[in-house]
């Protein structure tokens, strides 16, 4: 049961007639306990009279994946089995990082018919979010109380990383398809392999002229090449505790899944494997064996719940399970931390094993202070906040000078330029002919 307002302004519309009886010589305090008593009959009688919500039947229609941040619709089909039109309010049990509206929504259910609700959803949280039970009060005839039901009705959504990267794609796809002999680029030198023949132009090469092909077309005609196919691209992520730490508007384990994301598109275009690992001190998801469309939903699905773990990570354990992939890869990117040379140490023990077969990059998310001198010293807690930049900038170039003289490759930026660094720094390796 429940009351409404009305019950409050009934029992103030009973000041006048108690003060009346009052002048009137009757007891003040009997006639306002009277009054009391017939308030709380009337609600009592009012909620009685209410349809049973318990005569509801709730199914819902729930999309099983939406990206965070999205707006997503949600819907509740209301079957009314009682015999009697219910009018009340409902609210559907979402946890708050749902982003369900926070008011009741008003519902009227005739007998025997089906009601449609939508229920408007904006996810501000990765991962599974689910709502147990849907909550109907259902008002009386005279509107003073009702009766209120919880009825269980259970349903999920996946959040998927929302990929924010995605705008930097096409302007790197149509570099790799230059790359790639789409265009008249042209490339040499060791890891590629011949792709076609064009005209030559003013600037080729002349040590790509195919001369038979020339002298069968009457003009003269270059062989162009690209870069060999079939390489495989790991990416490690690191969830561990430094994957916590808030960077930009989210945190760094955010960032890196956005790096991964992009690289992963880019990657499978090139004709490339892919494969990801999570990983603190044991595997918190992988994507292997999977090309083409199918990779990015693969790698977002397994993505979803993966949140941050507070304790370090085991490198020598993530360097077991890369070697578990069973695959020689070309290219190793780890998304982790570079800016505390004491976090950093077990990674940067395991770096000159996996430079010596593969190159190795080191991505990492910072906040974008790249000069603590330009910070302002107005009082004591700006000074602390330069010392603070100064020492954390200093240590991640010492961090950056291990990873060099480890045979690797670091790459630190904000969390809206690193991914686009990272595909840069991918796509120019493929020139270059080292993947």
């Amino acid at each position: 049961m429940y009351i409404t307002g009305r019950v409050a302004l009934l029992v103030g519309l009973g000041v006048a007639p108690v003060v009346l009886l009052s002048w009137a010589g009757v007891n003040a305090w009997l006639a306002a306990v009277g009054w009391l008593v017939l308030c709380g009959l009337l609600a009592g009688a009012d909620a009685l009279a209410a349809p049973d919500p318990r005569r509801i039947d709730v199914a819902r229609d729930i999309p099983r994946r939406s990206l965070l941040g999205s707006p997503v619709g949600t819907r509740l089909i209301l079957r009314n089995t009682g015999e009697r039109a219910v009018r009340g309010m409902l609210r559907d049990a979402w946890q708050p990082t749902a982003g369900a509206p926070a008011e009741r929504v008003a519902v009227r259910l005739e007998p025997g018919r089906d009601t449609i609700v939508t229920i408007g959803l904006r996810p501000r949280r990765r991962g599974e979010l689910r709502s147990g039970f849907v909550v109907i009060r259902s008002a009386g005839p005279l509107g003073l109380a009702g009766r209120q039901s919880r009825i269980d009705a259970p349903g999920a959504i996946r959040v998927l990383p929302p990929f924010t990267s995605r705008r930097h794609l096409p302007s790197r796809l149509a570099r790799l398809d230059e790359l790639d002999g789409s265009t008249s680029v042209q490339l040499r030198g060791q890891g590629t392999e011949f792709d076609s023949l064009r005209a030559y132009v003013r600037g080729d090469d002349v040590r790509s002229i195919d001369w038979r092909a020339t002298a069968r077309a009457g003009t003269t005609m270059l062989r162009t090449w690209r870069p060999e196919r079939d390489r495989h691209v790991v990416i490690v992520i690191d969830t561990g505790r430094t994957s916590a730490a808030r960077v930009g508007d989210g945190a760094r384990l955010d960032a890196g899944m956005e790096a991964a994301l992009l690289l992963a598109a880019l990657a499978t275009r090139a004709g490339d494997h892919v494969h990801l690992l999570m990983f603190d001190r044991v595997v918190r998801a992988r994507v292997t064996r999977v090309d083409g469309d199918g990779l990015p939903p693969a790698m977002v699905d397994a993505m979803a719940p993966v949140e941050p773990q507070l304790l370090d990570t085991d490198w020598d354990a993530a360097t077991a399970a890369m070697r578990a992939l069973g695959v020689r890869p070309a290219l190793v990117v780890l998304l982790t931390a570079q800016d505390e040379p004491e976090a950093a140490r077990g990674f940067l023990g395991s770096l000159p094993a996996l430079a010596r077969s593969a190159t190795v990059l080191v991505g990492t998310a910072t906040d974008g202070v790249t000069d603590a001198a330009g910070l302002p010293r107005t009082d004591a807690d700006d000074v602390y906040r330069v010392a603070a930049a100064e020492r954390a900038l200093r240590d991640a170039e010492r961090v950056a000078g291990a990873i060099a003289r480890a045979g690797a490759e670091a790459i630190a930026d904000d969390p809206d330029s690193l991914p686009p660094r990272i595909a840069d720094r991918y796509i120019a390796l493929k020139a270059s002919g080292r993947l």
